[in-house]
């Protein structure tokens, strides 16, 4: 591993910061790529004692269609789950029933998100799997046997290479930082403040938080769905406006004292037509509007574009040796970890090569704001590294943000 370490000036005093909350349609994508992953992997595991060749991370959500009025709301054509991507589906003499465990997945997962849809008649599959191996299969009479030749098929353990030597499966890269700014805080604290720290049954899931500020002047505007089912009038949608204005105005006032804030809500309504963010489900997806894994919210559950940033789509990916993947969470704990320690701001990348050890990355790059004892710093890192093998376990218990 090469390790660098260089110092950086304080970020600048403008930020720009976006979350798409997680009824958003990409952030489902995301959602529902990362618990297809978890649920092939954990399947996998127990039945043949390993996590067998995936990718989910090409899965897509393509919108419906909806009808709704003061009262009511309902689904008029399905949500269609795009299943793109790659998965083993058989080991040994043995089928797997991917199929089967991505519908049964499917439905739980947005059953949860979405409640107000009845995933047996508003979803509907579209088919894309297949069991192909990457590139680098040569198919020649020779006496060793390409390992790729059963990449997708594993005839027995010996058939999975990252058994014998956990490798990168990929050259990509893995950036974070932390700690997260008083802005990051706000801009991740809204979506609880509205879903979690109060009981608003009107609120669906598909809110978005965009933030600019510019030194101590803050510009807020906030999305908010209302589910048709719990709102009788607009004298009601606009009390429920106001509801989640007030409540927003105060959790801004509590984390960013002394900024000067306007707060923008549903820019688009037109009360006197009226055209409103009005919804049968709580989410854009019931409407045309698609998603996409990797389109959204970054790992740490933000868009924060003045950030060290990639576009890496992690959601979805195999959590064993997936080199974008695993590195990501790599990097953000090594960010955690050092800041805690030194006390300071810091951004670290870690870069992956194909084929190279997953435990020892091409290069480690670790840039700071305050000083600090680089030998300690380079000792986090080797630490949190030599744990590696522990993000797998962590992402198969769904204990690790990714979006």
């Amino acid at each position: 591993m090469r390790f660098n370490i260089s110092e950086v000036p304080p970020a600048a005093d403008f930020e720009v910061i976006e979350r798409k909350g997680i009824g958003h349609p990409d952030s489902l994508s995301d959602g529902l790529a990362e618990a297809l992953s978890v649920a092939y992997s954990n399947y996998t595991l127990k039945e043949f004692g390993a996590v067998l060749h995936h990718n989910f991370d090409k899965v897509g959500l393509l919108g419906g269609r909806s009808e709704v009025n003061f009262g009511s709301g309902r689904m008029t054509s399905p949500i269609r789950v795009l299943v793109n991507g790659r998965a083993s589906d058989r080991f040994g003499d043995r089928e797997i029933p991917v199929e089967e465990l991505i519908v049964e997945t499917t439905k739980q997962f947005l059953g949860e998100r979405l409640p107000k849809i009845d995933a047996s008649q508003d979803l509907t599959f579209l088919w894309n799997l297949s069991s192909g191996s990457s590139p680098g299969q040569v198919d020649a009479s020779t006496e060793k046997e390409s390992y790729r030749r059963h990449w997708f098929s594993p005839r027995d353990l010996s058939d999975l290479r990252e058994l014998q030597q956990l490798v990168c499966n990929d050259t990509s890269i893995g950036t974070a930082y932390a700690p997260l700014s008083p802005l990051e805080n706000f801009v991740l604290a809204v979506e609880q403040e509205l879903h979690e720290d109060n009981d608003l049954p009107w609120l669906g899931t598909d809110i978005k938080v965009l933030v600019v500020r510019n030194g101590l002047t803050v510009d807020v505007t906030v999305c908010l769905p209302q589910i048709a089912d719990e709102v009788p009038d607009l004298d009601a949608y606009l009390a429920n406006i106001a509801t989640a204005r007030r409540l927003i105005t105060d959790l801004a006032e509590r984390s960013l004292p002394g900024h000067d804030i306007t707060l923008h809500t549903n820019t688009r309504d037109n009360p006197a037509i009226p055209e409103l963010y009005l919804t049968a489900t709580g989410s854009s997806i019931e409407s045309g509007d698609e998603g996409l894994v990797g389109r959204g919210n970054r790992a740490n559950g933000l868009i924060a574009t003045a950030r060290p940033y990639t576009m890496e789509g992690v959601a979805g990916k195999n959590p064993v040796y997936h080199t974008g993947k695993v590195y990501t969470v790599a990097a953000q704990r090594i960010a955690d970890a050092l800041a805690a320690e030194h006390g300071t701001a810091f951004q670290v990348w870690v870069v992956g090569q194909a084929g190279r050890e997953l435990s020892d990355p091409w290069e480690v790059t670790v840039a700071h704001e305050g000083p600090v004892d680089p030998n300690l710093v380079e000792v986090t890192v080797k630490t949190e590294l030599a744990n590696i093998t522990q993000i797998t376990v962590d992402l198969l218990a769904a204990r690790v943000r990714l979006y």
